[in-house]
């Protein structure tokens, strides 16, 4: 009688168990893991938002605040960075074209249709929450990052600072 190498069956099922039981335990963290990234992402992404409209008004003061983010960014190789032509190249064309890592950012000056604006709101809310953000992010003019556990629509200024 030959003697048969290999694995048996029941082998086979335990090593299966273990490798679906560290699964269950890694995929929970790995995506809380990816939220906090991106939440991070975002939270960086307002900071430098809010750094390029202090720059562009500082620059510009007759101009006042940019009332949206793709005249802070530069759209592409074919237009030219300058103010004069609406681009400032003060952020990446990621982040100009208003969503990055699972964020969708949104933005005006105040007061609308004023030269030059002498405010400006910035909000930054997941693209579906408890996936790929839990927190939405906003900033006024004051320059501090705020958070709210829901959807933003309009950033008040009143919403709980970040630490």
């Amino acid at each position: 009688m030959r003697k048969q190498k290999g694995f048996s069956l029941i082998e086979l099922l335990i090593v299966v168990a273990i490798i679906l039981i560290i699964a269950a335990i890694a995929i929970p963290n790995l995506l809380r893991a990816r939220i906090a990234a991106n939440e991070a992402s975002a939270v960086g992404s307002v900071r430098t938002i809010i750094t390029a409209q202090i720059s562009y008004n500082s620059a510009f003061p007759t101009v006042g605040f940019q009332n949206t983010f793709a005249n802070l960014g530069n759209p592409g190789a074919s237009s030219p960075c300058a103010a004069t032509s609406g681009n400032a190249c003060l952020i990446d064309t990621l982040l100009a074209a208003g969503t990055k890592s699972g964020y969708i950012f949104t933005g005006s000056a105040t007061p609308s249709g004023a030269t030059p604006t002498t405010g400006f709101t910035i909000q930054a809310n997941p693209v579906t929450q408890n996936t790929t953000g839990v927190r939405s992010f906003c900033a006024v003019t004051d320059g501090v990052v705020r958070y709210a556990a829901a959807s933003i629509g309009t950033c008040a200024g009143t919403e709980t600072p970040l630490q």
